[in-house]
């Protein structure tokens, strides 16, 4: 299963490596809302959490949809700027239509929407397809949804404002300890790209990312099959301290593609019993498996959510959650008459930080 990014033909400027504010502030509130990603970094969390104001705070749960289980596209910007205050102003230059789409698609859910898809704002089926999909997901989400398709303009005014709030409280200490290290690794990564091509400065940027043979494709090794394209618009790479395990990259219709890459160490893995890594790799070797982890991943999830994320049937998916959850993989809770699954961070972590970071990034 793989990611793939066309670059046949693609000029070689168009190529770029580039630290951004708005990414690692991203990156940043998605360890704040799942520090169980982030292990080497939950002592960060806890003392940032521990020092918000209330209200701010507050502000961070309302929205966290933007960043927990996936990360917005407008907030990994293909053209990174120097300053936060500058990524955001051409956040807000995005329409209202393309917003809304790509903050729904981390709110509800759902799979990246075509570009000829029907607008949520002015299509009455997609609106209820996405209400539906949010109300599935708990209330805070269909708060949420309900809010940004009702007024786009004030949803957008607030989630910048706490944006803006975050730089005072935590982001511009942490970022300035932060630039140094990323300075670092962009001037290792672009004179690779410099002196010995694209192909050596894509292996030292993951052992996940590679050059095709021909040359024609990036290609990333993710649990999910993919495609975009860079024709005309380019390649951004963006290097982060505080997003490891994770590999985001943007491939969504209509989007620049973008990855962003961890420039941290990984932490050492912990011994596990023969007997616990038989059991899991057994519940784990089926390819169907390791999608519906990946989903869950990013969240809770439903049985009908995951069937229709993968299109499988419903009994196919249940058959597929009950060996995970034998396994120990997985936890549930009820809400009303929904059933939410869950991945068991600490089960999968048990497996090694090889297998972990492979489901989550």
């Amino acid at each position: 299963m793989t990611l793939r990014i066309d670059i046949s033909g693609l000029p070689s400027e168009r190529v770029r490596f580039a630290a951004s504010p708005l990414a690692e502030l991203t990156a940043m509130l998605h360890v704040l809302a799942e520090p169980g990603h982030h292990p080497q970094l939950a002592g960060w969390a806890a003392d940032v959490w521990a020092g918000l104001r209330p209200e701010l705070a507050e502000r961070l749960r309302e929205a966290e949809f933007l960043w927990r289980s996936s990360q917005a596209d407008f907030l990994i910007p293909a053209r990174p700027r120097p300053t936060l205050t500058e990524e955001l102003d051409d956040v807000d230059r995005v329409d209202d239509e393309t917003y809304v789409t790509a903050a729904l698609v981390t709110t509800c859910g759902g799979g990246r929407a075509h570009s000829a898809a029907p607008s949520p704002l002015t299509d009455t089926a997609a609106r209820e397809r996405a209400l539906d999909l949010a109300h599935a997901r708990g209330a805070r989400q269909e708060a949420f949804a309900e809010r940004l398709l009702v007024d786009p303009a004030a949803v957008r005014a607030r989630v910048r404002d706490t944006l803006e709030q975050c730089a005072e409280a935590f982001f511009d200490a942490a970022w300035a300890s932060a630039v140094v290290r990323l300075a670092t690794d962009l001037r290792l990564k672009n004179d690779l790209l410099t002196r010995q091509g694209i192909g050596a400065a894509l292996a030292a940027v993951s052992g996940a990312v590679a050059l095709a043979p021909d040359g024609d494709c990036i290609i990333v090794d993710k649990l999910q099959d993919k495609a975009t394209a860079a024709h005309g618009t380019g390649v951004t790479f963006i290097p982060s301290v505080f997003n490891r395990p994770h590999l985001v990259v943007v491939h969504a219709p209509g989007w620049q593609p973008v990855v962003q890459y961890p420039v941290a160490d990984p932490a050492p893995t912990e011994p596990v019993s023969l007997e616990t890594v038989t059991l899991r790799l057994e519940a784990l070797s089926h390819p169907v498996r390791l999608r519906l982890l990946r989903t869950l991943a990013r969240g809770p999830h439903t049985t009908g959510e995951l069937a229709h994320t993968w299109e499988l049937s419903a009994p196919e998916v249940s058959r597929h959650l009950a060996v995970l959850r034998r396994a120990g993989l997985l936890t549930s809770r009820r809400h009303g008459r929904y059933v939410h699954y869950t991945l068991d961070l600490p089960g999968l972590t048990a497996l090694g930080t090889d297998l972990l970071a492979t489901v989550l990034r």
